[in-house]
């Protein structure tokens, strides 16, 4: 895992996949590396990226620069995820359950890594169906994305925070 600054922001990166992908051409074959990288600040900011290149850490740096593109907010509150949400993306589905005080992050593969980048400390995860690495991030990304903040939430039904959340 890599730490760096960028605008006043402590960002980390950790790569969850690297592959080796070929082209045939007329003359054999073309080799180069995809690498897929998430960023995250560890306080409700979390993205994942793509890269491909012919060496690794040229597609790890690429990866991350599309990472910081794709960063989405997450809401956190007592450190879990305000309530049940299924992510989907392609084959995988991932389902996350928020946790009580003291739980820890209970994922697997790649979904746990993106937890704890984005910052959440207790949550409960379950990934069903296609188990692809790349897809499973990318179903996690987008439950997190549909996320409702608790304010967002009780304006978009008309009621009060506090009516919309007991």
């Amino acid at each position: 895992m890599q730490h760096y600054m960028d605008s006043n922001e402590l960002f980390q990166e950790e790569v969850i996949s690297i592959r080796r992908v070929t082209k045939v051409v007329k003359g054999g074959k073309n080799l180069r590396f995809s690498a897929a990288v998430v960023v995250g600040d560890k306080n409700g900011q979390v993205g994942m990226g793509k890269g491909k290149a012919r060496e690794v850490p040229l597609a790890i740096k690429k990866a991350v620069a599309d990472a910081k593109k794709n960063l989405i907010q997450v809401p956190i509150i007592n450190e879990t995820i305000p309530y049940f949400k299924i992510g989907v993306f392609g084959g995988s589905r991932v389902v996350m359950r928020p946790a009580s005080l003291g739980t820890g992050v209970i994922a697997g593969g790649s979904v746990r890594v993106i937890m704890e980048l984005a910052g959440v400390k207790n949550i409960l995860t379950k990934i069903l169906h296609s188990k692809n690495s790349i897809t499973v991030a990318r179903a996690t990304m987008n439950g997190l994305q549909k996320l409702l903040s608790p304010e967002s939430f009780a304006s978009k039904r008309g009621k009060t925070k506090e009516e919309s959340w007991q």
